[in-house]
């Protein structure tokens, strides 16, 4: 049986990554933000905490690569395709038989 979704490569996913970082800082010094500010506010859950390292498992993707651990409300674009009429279990990377 062929995945349901291509790998994203290691590369890919590096460049992907160093791209969020990026934007993360320039939209830090957009709104004159600082990590001590952010770790106030609960950005930042520690260890072992829903939505922390532990939870980090990706259980749905797409063919984008936009990925969701599971924990929390759906991100946008797994409820766009929910409301389009796309099965959740679609997007799941480890599927039930």
């Amino acid at each position: 049986m062929r995945p349901a979704f291509p790998e994203i490569s290691a590369a890919q996913s590096l460049r992907e990554r160093a791209d969020a970082v990026l934007w993360i800082k320039s939209q830090m010094i957009r709104h004159g933000l600082n990590y001590e500010q952010l770790l106030a506010a609960g950005c930042f859950a520690p260890p072992g905490v829903a939505g922390g390292s532990a939870s980090g498992v990706i259980k749905f993707r797409d063919a984008n690569g936009h990925a969701w651990n599971g924990v929390g409300d759906p991100p946008d674009w797994l409820q766009r395709a929910v409301n389009a009429g796309q099965s959740i279990e679609h997007f799941r990377v480890e599927r039930k038989e």
